[in-house]
């Protein structure tokens, strides 16, 4: 894994990707592309298999026993799920923030500072807190109480601390599993305004569904929907204003337009 941060024209990308729980088939030849500093919306309905290919990205279904995949999953044109790959090591470089704010029980201090640590950070740990914080838009709100507990913080500031908390170990991409459906609009639109700042240095890939949402904050889109026999299937992939404005699949324009789902 050493030339993981080499850079390449995609971040990530899918070949063929299937997965299964057990027997069931989540997802079904999933085959994408996502391009670096760029904020790429999976949106649809639910049930079709939006989550199980974000977490695919970080192998974060590994800790599902049942969960097993075929085709590949590249990150950097390596494959991901390759026996060489070390997924602890691919996590740091795969961030992931959660539908739910997950703030460790610990001061705001030490949410930043404990996982930088257990990741290998020998370095000045008050200006990684401050950067980071800094970097999540919350540097301001919290920095005369960082000995306090992230868990008095509101719905919104603790999701901008797991953020801040994932920025800690320098990845590369941040994985966001519908990161706002927890909070009320107006902290939905400072995440939405924190994910564009942010792209600026990292690659963003958000599963949502709100549409309003991915209409406002991505770059990119990609519709997925059900087959007949309830797996996940990908539609459409395309720049989001054209998929808003312009969807080549009639099933695309029925979603987006409240027709189905």
């Amino acid at each position: 894994m050493e030339d993981m941060n080499q850079p390449s024209k995609y971040v990530i990308e899918t070949r063929g990707l299937n997965i299964f729980y057990g027997d069931f088939q989540a997802v079904k030849d999933i085959s994408l592309q996502f391009e670096r500093n760029r904020i790429t919306a999976i949106i649809g309905p639910s049930g079709c298999g939006k989550s199980t290919v974000l977490r695919a990205f970080n192998r974060m279904n590994d800790f599902v026993p049942s969960a097993h995949a075929t085709g590949e999953v590249l990150y950097h044109d390596q494959n991901i799920n390759h026996p060489s790959v070390d997924a602890v090591q691919l996590r740091r470089l795969i961030g992931m923030v959660f539908q739910k704010p997950n703030p460790f029980p610990k001061s705001i201090y030490d949410n930043i500072a404990w996982g930088a640590k257990m990741n290998g950070f020998r370095g000045n740990t008050d200006d990684l807190v401050e950067e980071t914080l800094r970097q999540a838009a919350l540097w301001n709100e919290v920095k005369d109480n960082l000995k306090k507990s992230a868990l008095a913080l509101s719905g919104g500031q603790q999701q901008r601390l797991c953020i801040a908390r994932a920025l800690a170990v320098r990845p590369e991409i941040i994985l966001m599993d519908e990161p706002c459906s927890a909070l009320d609009p107006i902290a939905t639109l400072k995440i939405e305004d924190l994910m564009r700042e942010l792209s600026q240095n990292y690659t963003i890939i958000i599963v949502t569904h709100n549409m309003q949402q991915a209409a406002r904050a991505s770059d990119y889109t990609s519709f997925f929907t059900m087959d007949t026999d309830r797996a996940g299937i990908m539609v459409e992939y395309n720049e989001t204003s054209l998929i808003f404005t312009k969807p080549k699949d009639q099933r695309t324009e029925d979603y987006i337009t409240g027709r189905f789902g």
